[in-house]
């Protein structure tokens, strides 16, 4: 069995294979820097994106006299409430982070 000798690369050869290792090491390193940088970039936005927790608001809601609570949902950042006042449904909206009326929505039978 004889094995295949390969010559020794001359020194063109050699300086020419360093470069493209060079090059290709320096794609490659831009490419996980860039990678790292938007990670980072991310993780920063979303944390200054954020309001952070807010704390726990005690609030009261007044209701109408009468006014019974059917049921109760989130949508998004909306925190909805559905009411029988007097035998008239009616949906009410809140801002699920600050608790404050967002809207109001009433229905009514035809005559």
């Amino acid at each position: 069995m004889t094995d295949a000798v390969t010559p020794d690369p001359n020194p063109e050869q050699t300086a020419l294979l360093a470069a493209r290792v060079r090059r290709m090491m320096i794609i490659a390193g831009l490419t996980t820097g860039i990678g790292i940088a938007a990670v980072f970039i991310a993780i920063g936005y979303r944390l200054f994106r954020s309001e952070g927790s807010l704390p726990a608001a005690d609030l009261t809601a007044t209701l109408p006299r009468g006014a019974k609570i059917v049921a109760t949902g989130i949508a998004a950042d909306r925190l909805i409430v559905t009411l029988d006042v007097g035998g008239v449904t009616e949906i009410r909206t809140f801002d699920a982070r600050t608790l404050k009326p967002a809207g109001r929505l009433k229905f009514a039978n035809e005559p």
